[in-house]
């Protein structure tokens, strides 16, 4: 199916970045399966407007490489301990997105050929050219990167217009908006806005890589059901970062 045939379609090439959080549902740790269902779903039904779709999806759900260093373990190891929590995650949405009939490729920075593919730009094209799901996983494959500098740089690599950042809130705050009630939501916001206020869309090395490409980070509600469909399509709330 062809992006011309569904005009609603703002966009022909996103990435989508969720955090590993997102996947927990209601538990404190590991993978729900019915919340990581309904966010296939979603996926899918972006997908079936012709719009190719590639996603990065955080490990905090398993294990933070920045909370094991704070606990004395070496920086660096955590760091890949973390990485391999995302394999974990991108494989786990691998296997709800082919439940649902959409081919799906797991491509990893850290070469791990028994359970999927190493990172090679052309070959991940190719697969959004036909139509694939790409989820890169394992980070940028070195320590120190946080997943969001990896959706960036992914983005930039594959040639996404935008990056859609999936979140429990619906856009931008300039306070968080669950313990503030007067919290504001931005409709638009500049990179160099979101660097001075501190305003925590992603961490600065991302947004200054993406503030240096010009790709807009568009962030909304992953809670909303069809809200990821409905954005792509100029409806509903988020927050756009932009020049």
């Amino acid at each position: 199916m062809s992006a011309e045939t569904h005009p609603a379609a703002k966009y022909n090439r996103v990435l989508l970045k969720i955090s590993g959080e997102a996947l927990m549902g209601d538990q404190g740790y590991g993978l729900h399966p019915p919340t990581v269902s309904r966010i296939a779903h979603e996926v899918k039904s972006v997908r079936d407007l012709g719009v190719e779709i590639c996603m990065v999806i955080g490990g905090g759900n398993i294990f933070r490489g920045l909370a094991g260093s704070a606990q004395g373990m070496e920086r660096t190891t955590a760091d890949y301990m973390g990485m391999l929590a995302t394999v974990m995650n991108a494989l786990a949405m691998q296997s709800a997105l082919e439940g649902l009939g959409v081919f799906t490729r797991v491509i990893s920075a850290i070469p791990m050929d028994q359970v999927c593919e190493p990172y090679i730009r052309r070959r991940a094209v190719r697969h959004l050219e036909k139509k694939r799901v790409c989820i890169f996983a394992a980070g940028t494959g070195n320590p120190y990167f946080t997943t969001d500098t990896a959706a960036t740089l992914r983005a930039n690599e594959m040639s996404c217009e935008a990056i859609f950042k999936g979140t429990k809130v619906d856009g931008v705050y300039d306070k968080d908006p669950k313990k503030f009630d007067d919290a504001k939501r931005y409709d638009t916001v500049s990179y160099d806005e979101v660097l001075q206020k501190n305003l925590g869309v992603m961490d600065a090395s991302a947004i200054a890589l993406a503030r240096d490409n010009n790709k807009p980070i568009i962030v909304f509600s992953l809670d909303e059901p069809g809200g990821f469909r409905g954005i792509l399509a100029g409806e509903g709330t988020y927050t756009k970062v932009q020049g």
